[in-house]
């Protein structure tokens, strides 16, 4: 397999590789052409983009996402979606010292990290990122390409919306819902629904 991205994001996702032995990663991919030739944590990056289709034609089948997302999710979005029309099927990765229910649903190409809980009932969609230390509770429900940031809180019944970042350490009460392509701030609290497109920060979290 191939990874998308070849920065800080990619450290930790090739660490958790390391703990699944069925797939092997051939190297990197990156916009930044300062990165070719370099390597993360022994990966080689092999190039730009532009690589996915020869990359494909000598039998590589499947990618990880290698970038995460802080103010917006679309490069992560668009990199997905452009390794799924040349073929590429995303696997998901679950760090060994993450507690996912079995009765949580998971889609293809969500990344999970060390530490993460994930309870029964919860859906995540596809791309999905769990970063270090995140609590999802019960009967949660995350869109496609949403990032929930490192020792975040969602309380059980909590709705968030595609394209969405939950900031690292933000608190989200139960039962409320968070649109899509909004941004929860560090450390926000939030106790009242968040609409589409909204950026929020603070304690209680207003919008600004």
């Amino acid at each position: 397999m191939v990874g998308l991205g070849a920065g800080g994001h990619a450290k930790v996702v090739i660490e958790i590789l390391r703990y699944h032995q069925d797939y092997l990663p051939v190297g990197l991919l990156d916009a930044n052409a300062n990165l070719h030739g370099k390597s993360v944590l022994g990966v080689l990056v092999l190039g730009a983009d532009d690589l996915l289709a020869e990359l494909k034609s000598q039998g590589v089948e499947h990618f990880f996402m290698g970038i995460g997302g802080i103010r917006t999710q679309k490069p992560r979005k668009e990199l997905f979606e452009l390794a799924l029309r040349q073929g590429f099927s995303p696997i998901t990765l679950i760090h060994p010292t993450a507690c996912v229910s079995d009765f949580a649903k998971i889609e293809l190409g969500v990344t999970i990290m060390a530490n993460v809980i994930v309870n029964p009932g919860v859906e995540l969609g596809q791309n999905v990122i769990l970063n270090s230390g995140a609590i999802v509770e019960h009967d949660c429900r995350i869109g496609d390409h949403a990032h929930i940031a490192s020792g975040a809180v969602l309380a059980g019944g909590v709705v968030v919306g595609s394209m969405t970042l939950i900031g690292a350490g933000a608190v989200v009460r139960q039962d409320l819902c968070i649109g899509a392509r909004s941004l929860v701030g560090t450390g926000a609290v939030v106790v009242k629904d968040v609409p589409d497109d909204n950026i929020v920060i603070g304690n209680p979290a207003r919008a600004i």
